[in-house]
């Protein structure tokens, strides 16, 4: 069986910012000295290079997204210490209000 290794984000967005977004780079610093990127942190550093996105995309992106079981425990959690319903977290992070819940029937 082979297994897949995660492409290097870390490198990914030094090189986006270097050659597109140079006066970002003091904002994302801190994201980019991580040793491992969560899906959360690579949202927001989309969300702070690229800035928000229209409607319509952000529709289509949860689709192409797979989250690890660290991710989505650190979702839950992210929910639970900040008081959040199911509908607020899935909100805040673009999700489906389905996929919390199957999340939550699963890991809680």
């Amino acid at each position: 069986m082979q297994k897949y290794s995660q492409p290097n984000y870390q490198r990914i967005y030094s090189d986006i910012i270097i050659r597109s977004f140079p006066h970002k780079k003091k904002e994302c610093e801190k994201l980019l000295r991580k040793q491992y990127l969560s899906v959360i942190d690579i949202l927001e550093l989309n969300k702070k290079i690229f800035g928000t996105i229209d409607k319509e995309k952000e529709k289509q992106n949860p689709r192409h997204r797979s989250y690890s079981k660290s991710d989505i425990v650190k979702i839950l959690n992210y929910q639970k210490t900040h008081n959040m319903n199911n509908s607020q977290i899935a909100k805040h992070f673009g999700l489906s209000k389905n996929s919390i819940t199957k999340w939550r029937r699963i890991f809680l």
